[in-house]
C-alpha cells in the first residue's frame, strides 16, 4: 500500500509550550483585573474607609449595649455629626475622617444637645433605637439600632437616600 494512510498529527518535538515570560504576562493581567474589579465592587479605598468605619461605630454600640446589661444601668452612644465625633461609655471615644459624612437619626429625647445625637441602651438590652448614616462619594452605610431589642446591624445603604 503506497498511498496508504498517513498519520496527520503531530509529534511532542512539534508542539511549542507556553514560555515562563508568557505565564507571567498571564498571572500579571488576571491580578489587574481583579484589583479593578475590587476597586469597583468595594468603592474604591474610600469604600473600604467608609465600611470600616461604620464597623467600628457598630462595634462601639455592641460594647455600649453590653455595658448596660453588665453593670444594671441605662448607658449612652453620644455622636456629633457636626464635628463627626463619637464617645461611648469609659472614655471610649474617636471621630470619623473628615472625607466622610454623617447623619443620626433617633429620639430627640435622648439627645444630649441640639444636633447632637445619642442612643440609649437599657440593662434588658433594648434601646432608645436610632440610625447612624455614614456616607462618601456614591456609598453610603447604615447603622442601625433596633429600639426594641437593641440589636446593632450594618446595612449598605442606596445611594439615593
Amino acid at each position: 500500500m503506497r498511498g496508504g494512510f498517513r498519520p496527520s498529527f503531530r509529534t511532542p518535538r512539534d508542539a511549542r509550550g507556553v514560555s515562563l515570560l508568557e505565564m507571567l504576562l498571564v498571572v500579571m493581567l488576571i491580578a489587574i483585573a481583579g484589583t479593578l474589579a475590587a476597586m469597583v465592587l468595594t468603592g474604591g479605598l474610600e469604600g473600604i474607609r467608609l465600611r470600616s468605619e461604620a464597623r467600628e461605630i457598630a462595634a462601639q454600640l455592641r460594647y455600649t449595649r453590653a455595658q448596660a446589661m453588665a453593670t444594671g444601668k441605662p448607658q449612652r452612644f453620644v455622636i456629633d455629626p457636626n464635628t463627626r465625633r463619637w464617645q461611648a461609655p469609659n472614655q471610649h471615644r474617636g471621630s470619623v475622617p473628615a472625607s466622610l459624612r454623617v447623619a443620626f437619626i433617633g429620639a430627640r429625647q435622648a439627645q444630649p444637645a441640639p444636633g447632637v445625637g445619642a442612643i440609649l441602651f437599657f440593662h434588658d438590652g433594648g434601646s432608645s433605637g436610632g440610625q447612624i448614616r455614614l456616607s462618601g462619594g456614591r456609598a453610603v452605610w447604615h447603622v442601625d439600632v433596633a429600639w426594641l431589642t437593641g440589636e446593632v446591624q450594618v446595612v449598605r445603604g442606596d445611594g439615593g437616600t
